[in-house]
């Protein structure tokens, strides 16, 4: 299961990167190609995030961790590159 949770990490940081990419590079050159990638980077990085946070819900429980641990596992996917920071310092401890 923790190998799942870092691939899930993984995807949802790149997923991000992505989303911001489109939003801050893509859109103010070419509106159109902007609005064709919205929807699929969107609706990924949603999924993504949502398997994360329950993840994160489901590993709190299993590993015992306390609330401000989860806070910081659960901030992260908020920041960019902050899931990469988690899976990094937290999920290699528990291998």
């Amino acid at each position: 299961m923790i190998k799942f949770f870092k691939i899930i990490a993984l995807l949802e940081g790149i997923s991000l990167l992505a989303l911001f990419s489109n939003m801050l590079f893509i859109k103010p050159s070419n509106f159109d190609l902007y609005k064709s990638f919205l929807f699929p980077i969107g609706m990924s990085h949603g999924i993504l995030f949502i398997a994360y946070i329950a993840l994160a819900v489901l590993f709190k429980y299993e590993n015992k961790y306390s609330f401000k641990t989860f806070f910081i596992i659960s901030l992260a996917s908020f920041i960019p590159f902050g899931t990469f920071y988690i899976e990094k310092k937290y999920l290699n401890k528990l291998q």
